[in-house]
């Protein structure tokens, strides 16, 4: 068995075609789980490969003869295209003005996404890297300010359950267990926000996802990288801008929907497949504001290792 997910636990068939083989040992040199050597001049298949073959398709797609071919682990011969050609290519500057240009946005026009713009985000965010192959991450989509707002009450209403996870007596019971950090967190933003969700459905606002009329969740399976639907919906969001879009990122609905029995149920009823150790909202729509100007950003440190 190879490296499992919730898709696949079968390791891919690598087919060798020897006749077209020029013993380039390109393919060896990319796959990383070595799962081909060259013996006498010919690529052919190694016995004891480190997991087996995970579908990556680098040899498939470095292999200057057409000579070999991966099967399995929901690729085939039609999953390969031509990479565009470097004239195709953003430049540096083209890109960095599209990184610059991009605001949170919480204001959206009422106009709905047409469907071309909604499956180009969906498309671009499926190239995005992923920690082992196939990509186990997952997309729900929430067509329609009115699902967005449906599901951010709902979200509401199933916060008044926790509502002592904010109180004095609960922090102050968790402060020596979850340390000086966590206890910031919760006084400083969770219980501020819960409040702002709280009152703002009360006033017949919605503070959760801003009624995006394109709201996407992506999310993982317990067998996933961390990593994957941060990196899934980072591409989505630059995909929507340059299709002319606004997006903001939300991260406080993902980590309260993850544990217990409330969770699950909620989780269910809005067809969420699997608890996710990460996961994203991201709120798509035509903006309503028009920023001036840019805001130039930092890290916390770049430490050149010497």
């Amino acid at each position: 068995m190879a490296i499992p997910t919730t898709r696949t636990k079968e390791p891919a068939e690598i087919q060798i075609n020897t006749s077209l083989c020029s013993g380039c040992g390109l393919c060896v040199e990319v796959c990383k789980d070595f799962s081909l050597v060259l013996q006498n001049e010919k690529v052919t298949i190694n016995e004891n490969p480190v997991f087996g073959c995970i579908a990556c398709g680098h040899c498939m797609a470095i292999c200057p003869n057409g000579a070999i071919k991966v099967n399995g682990r929901t690729l085939d011969e039609s999953s390969f295209f031509d990479i565009p050609a470097k004239t195709e290519m953003p430049d540096y500057k083209q890109i960095i003005s599209l990184y610059q240009r991009r605001r949170s946005i919480r204001e959206f026009l009422d106009k709905d996404i047409e469907e071309e713009k909604v499956q180009k985000i969906i498309d671009a965010a499926a190239n995005a890297p992923m920690g082992l192959p196939p990509s186990d991450v997952r997309v729900l989509v929430f067509r329609g300010k009115e699902k967005s707002r449906a599901f951010a009450f709902d979200f509401v209403d199933y916060l008044q359950s926790f509502k002592y996870l904010t109180s004095n007596w609960f922090l102050a019971l968790m402060r020596p267990f979850w340390g000086k950090e966590n206890d910031e967190l919760f006084k400083g933003f969770v219980r501020p926000m819960v409040d702002v969700y709280t009152n703002g459905k009360v006033a017949g606002n919605n503070y959760v996802n801003y009624d995006a009329p394109l709201l996407l969740y992506f999310y993982g399976s317990p067998y996933s990288d961390p990593a994957d639907p941060i990196i899934a919906a980072t591409y989505a969001m630059i995909a929507a801008e340059s299709l002319g879009l606004g997006s903001c990122m939300l991260g406080a609905v993902h980590p309260l929907i993850q544990n217990g029995s409330k969770a699950a149920k909620f989780r269910e009823k809005w067809g969420i497949k699997f608890k996710s150790r990460e996961g994203l909202f991201l709120a798509i729509g035509y903006s309503k504001v028009k920023y001036k100007s840019g805001i130039s950003r930092s890290f916390a440190s770049v430490d050149f290792v010497s």
